[in-house]
């Protein structure tokens, strides 16, 4: 299966997923999610696939989202909505698939970036990652089904906190809230990615997706992610409101003067 943003391969019981945009910081652009979205799905046609690791090529795991380009360039309504929609289907996918999945992250983890990571089972972080939701300050909801996978996992204060000040916070701070499962040296992230999924391709395809399929049902009960529809709506309304685009041109603006 070609791809133009991604690439994806499988050895045995073991594939990957790369985001592969490196002079670009890895963005996640409508294709891009699109593209996530198709690879998630082709594995579960690979029962042999155990595990999978999702992972970003170069100095990031991922620069987020270029959310300029949901309300622009459509011809119609219902295709800006659909490509506002593109993230949550994704997040979707990769949470969905059978295969347990292990995010390896390095260097910058923002925004989009945050979420895909939320959809994997497994966060491996390297010291030197860094991670942001700088959307609110953006003048845009954190969408995707973004905030229902952060109280799911750093809780409901954290949640606000992060997502409402957009502060950034460093691999340490991620595994002190939960978010990361594991921190390890940046020139180590690689080789402990791969001991971890060493034991996880040790143990049974039934075992392993018996037990993440109870996970993601508990989780589901205690904060679903059904009202995550309605994200596109609320970023497309944002994207046009004119105290909204104010605030991220002040934002905006601000980075700018350092």
């Amino acid at each position: 299966m070609a791809f133009e943003t991604i690439e994806v391969d499988a050895s045995g019981a073991v594939g990957t997923i790369a985001l592969n945009r490196p002079e670009k910081l890895n963005p996640l652009s409508v294709l891009t999610l699109r593209e996530l979205a198709e690879a998630a799905r082709s594995f579960d046609a690979r029962p042999e696939v155990k595990v999978v690791v999702v992972c970003g090529r170069g100095r990031a795991f991922s620069a987020g989202a270029d959310v300029s380009v949901f309300a622009a360039g459509a011809p119609s309504v219902a295709e800006q909505r659909a490509a506002a929609d593109a993230g949550r289907l994704m997040a979707e996918a990769v949470e969905r698939m059978r295969a347990v999945t292990v995010a390896r992250i390095q260097g910058h983890c923002v925004g989009g970036g945050v979420v895909l990571a939320a959809a994997c089972d497994l966060r491996v972080a390297a010291e030197g990652a860094r991670f942001s939701i700088p959307e609110v300050a953006l003048g845009i909801p954190l969408a995707w089904g973004g905030v229902q996978r952060l109280v799911r996992e750093i809780g409901t204060a954290m949640t606000r906190e992060l997502v409402l000040t957009c502060r950034p916070f460093d691999a340490a701070e991620a595994r002190s809230l939960g978010f990361v499962n594991r921190v390890v040296g940046d020139a180590e992230l690689e080789a402990a990615t791969a001991e971890l999924v060493e034991v996880l391709v040790s143990r049974s395809a039934l075992t392993l997706e018996a037990t993440k399929r109870a996970v993601a049902a508990a989780s589901e009960e205690l904060v679903s992610t059904a009202g995550a529809w309605s994200d596109a709506d609320a970023l497309l309304s944002a994207l046009a409101d004119p105290d909204s685009r104010a605030v991220a041109a002040a934002y905006l603006a601000g980075l700018a003067r350092g």
